[in-house]
């Protein structure tokens, strides 16, 4: 009988890691926050992120139906933790139900902004709305987590070191995850380590914040192989 219950829940997180590994394609993320559309680089796909026209208290339209795609019936706390995010934009890739534990890569670019030059993997998103992040910006040239709790955006810790991206180049950002410990990359250079104050379970997706304007291309998870029990 054991046997076959650690056969179950092994299969189980087999499917599990099996629907959160692969590329996700720039058309399979919903747009929460922000004005989001696939655009196109030499022929190729990528996700963008325009915030020109953004203006402060204002989420992108259709968010309660957004709200139940991801989150079902479990969406008026997300509501409300988006409106209070507003100044910051966001995508979630609709097909990732759950990661944990592995890596999360993308390569983006950043091409405008006057307040801010902003491109970052989320992850950890919660039915509240709370999630964390992974960002760089271009006009501070560094690589920063930040939480974003009960309304409240904090920081956590910014890279070792300050990394300057000419404007328009394509880049590449890599998070690990291993329990609660979190690495961040930057052109596979690891600058930024952190322990998490419990480990990460939730949906993942891209970040921006307000009037950037940059690109996503390559955005691909590789969740960690299964403990067998």
């Amino acid at each position: 009988m054991k046997s076959l219950a650690a056969a179950t829940f092994l299969f189980a997180t087999l499917a599990l890691a099996a629907a959160t590994a692969g590329s996700v394609s720039p058309d399979h993320f919903l747009a929460i926050v922000g004005d989001w559309s696939v655009a196109n680089d030499a022929g190729a796909k990528v996700l963008q992120v325009d915030g020109r026209q953004w203006i402060k208290g204002q989420p992108s339209a259709g968010l309660a139906a957004k709200a139940r795609t991801i989150y079902g019936a479990q969406h008026e706390e997300f509501i409300d933790s988006v409106k209070a995010y507003a100044y910051y934009p966001y995508s979630v890739a609709k097909d990732i139900p759950d990661f944990r534990n592995g890596d999360i890569s993308m390569r983006f670019r950043l091409l405008g902004g006057q307040l801010d030059q902003c491109a970052g993997i989320l992850f950890n998103l919660k039915p509240n709305g709370d999630y964390l992040t992974v960002r760089f910006n271009g006009k501070e040239d560094n690589l920063v987590l930040w939480t974003f709790k009960s309304g409240k955006r904090s920081f956590v810790k910014k890279g070792s070191e300050n990394v300057h991206l000419a404007m328009g180049g394509w880049h590449r950002m890599k998070i690990a995850v291993d329990g609660t410990s979190l690495k961040g990359y930057l052109d596979d250079k690891l600058l930024l380590e952190y322990t998490l104050a419990e480990p990460v379970s939730g949906k993942v997706g891209t970040w921006s914040k307000t009037d950037s304007v940059s690109q996503f291309a390559d955005y691909v998870l590789h969740p960690a192989p299964p403990a067998a029990r």
